[in-house]
Protein backbone atom coordinates (compact mmCIF):
# COMPACT_ATOMS: atom_id res chain seq x y z
CA UNK A 1 0.00 0.00 0.00
CA UNK A 2 1.34 3.33 -0.98
CA UNK A 3 1.96 5.85 1.48
CA UNK A 4 -0.19 8.90 1.63
CA UNK A 5 1.57 12.20 -0.33
CA UNK A 6 1.38 15.19 2.50
CA UNK A 7 0.19 18.26 2.44
CA UNK A 8 3.19 19.97 1.62
CA UNK A 9 4.15 16.84 -1.24
CA UNK A 10 0.61 18.24 -2.90
CA UNK A 11 1.32 21.44 -2.83
CA UNK A 12 4.88 21.08 -4.31
CA UNK A 13 3.23 18.76 -7.10
CA UNK A 14 0.04 20.55 -7.46
CA UNK A 15 1.89 24.38 -7.40
CA UNK A 16 4.57 23.33 -9.44
CA UNK A 17 2.43 21.94 -12.52
CA UNK A 18 -0.07 24.89 -12.35
CA UNK A 19 3.32 27.13 -12.34
CA UNK A 20 4.14 25.59 -15.26
CA UNK A 21 0.75 25.79 -16.79
CA UNK A 22 0.56 29.34 -16.40
CA UNK A 23 4.11 30.03 -17.74
CA UNK A 24 3.19 28.02 -20.79
CA UNK A 25 -0.15 29.74 -21.59
CA UNK A 26 1.68 33.33 -20.95
CA UNK A 27 4.32 32.47 -23.65
CA UNK A 28 1.53 31.40 -25.86
CA UNK A 29 0.15 34.84 -25.22
CA UNK A 30 3.43 36.39 -26.36
CA UNK A 31 3.41 34.84 -29.40
CA UNK A 32 1.01 37.15 -30.00
CA UNK A 33 2.87 40.44 -30.13
CA UNK A 34 4.12 39.32 -33.78
CA UNK A 35 2.83 41.93 -35.99
CA UNK A 36 3.30 39.76 -38.95
CA UNK A 37 0.67 37.77 -37.82
CA UNK A 38 -1.46 40.12 -35.65
CA UNK A 39 -2.56 43.20 -35.78
CA UNK A 40 -3.17 45.11 -32.23
CA UNK A 41 -3.80 48.50 -30.61
CA UNK A 42 -1.45 50.12 -27.84
CA UNK A 43 -4.51 50.13 -25.56
CA UNK A 44 -5.66 46.60 -26.67
CA UNK A 45 -2.30 45.85 -25.23
CA UNK A 46 -2.97 47.83 -21.70
CA UNK A 47 -5.57 45.91 -21.10
CA UNK A 48 -4.43 42.39 -21.64
CA UNK A 49 -1.31 43.78 -19.24
CA UNK A 50 -3.44 45.70 -16.76
CA UNK A 51 -6.10 42.35 -16.66
CA UNK A 52 -3.07 40.00 -15.60
CA UNK A 53 -1.35 42.68 -13.56
CA UNK A 54 -5.25 42.59 -11.42
CA UNK A 55 -4.73 38.87 -11.35
CA UNK A 56 -1.15 38.88 -9.90
CA UNK A 57 -2.05 41.38 -7.26
CA UNK A 58 -5.26 39.54 -6.02
CA UNK A 59 -2.91 35.96 -6.08
CA UNK A 60 -0.17 37.63 -4.04
CA UNK A 61 -3.24 39.11 -2.21
CA UNK A 62 -4.18 35.05 -1.30
CA UNK A 63 -1.15 34.28 -0.44
CA UNK A 64 -0.35 37.17 2.29
CA UNK A 65 -4.13 36.78 3.92
CA UNK A 66 -3.30 32.76 4.56
CA UNK A 67 0.30 33.76 6.35
CA UNK A 68 -1.09 36.20 8.11
CA UNK A 69 0.85 39.16 7.06
CA UNK A 70 -0.58 42.39 7.54
CA UNK A 71 -0.36 45.45 5.23
CA UNK A 72 0.70 48.57 5.95
CA UNK A 73 -1.28 51.22 6.28
CA UNK A 74 -1.27 53.77 3.66
CA UNK A 75 -0.05 57.18 4.48
CA UNK A 76 0.69 60.29 2.45
CA UNK A 77 3.49 62.05 4.16
CA UNK A 78 5.91 60.00 6.76
CA UNK A 79 5.58 60.65 10.21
Amino acid sequence: MPMKETKRERFIRVAEARTNKIIALMELLGNCSNRNNYEYTDQEVATIMKTLDMELAALKAKFDQQSGKKRDRFKIKAD
